[in-house]
């Protein structure tokens, strides 16, 4: 099973969508999703802090604001 990070920020209305859409597609795909909290500071905020929410496998973005259906299946399937 695949481990996709989802980087946030509370009060954030695109990272509630993103997370509905990961949710929507639980059944279809076997992937688990951890979710990193960005700050206002730091490392993470200087990062990902414009770009919110972010969707990571292995090290590489897959996709940020939306979420980008087709290239995470691409991904997932690809690379089960």
């Amino acid at each position: 099973m695949k481990e996709l990070v989802l980087y946030t920020r509370p009060g954030c209305h695109l990272c509630d969508e993103m997370r509905a859409g990961l949710a929507s597609l639980h059944g279809k795909l076997d992937f688990a999703v951890r979710e990193i909290e960005v700050g206002w500071e730091g490392e993470l905020a200087e990062r990902y802090g414009r770009l919110l929410p972010v969707l990571v496998l292995d090290g590489e973005e897959i996709c940020h604001y939306f979420l980008d259906r087709a290239r995470l299946m691409t991904i997932l399937v690809a690379n089960p």
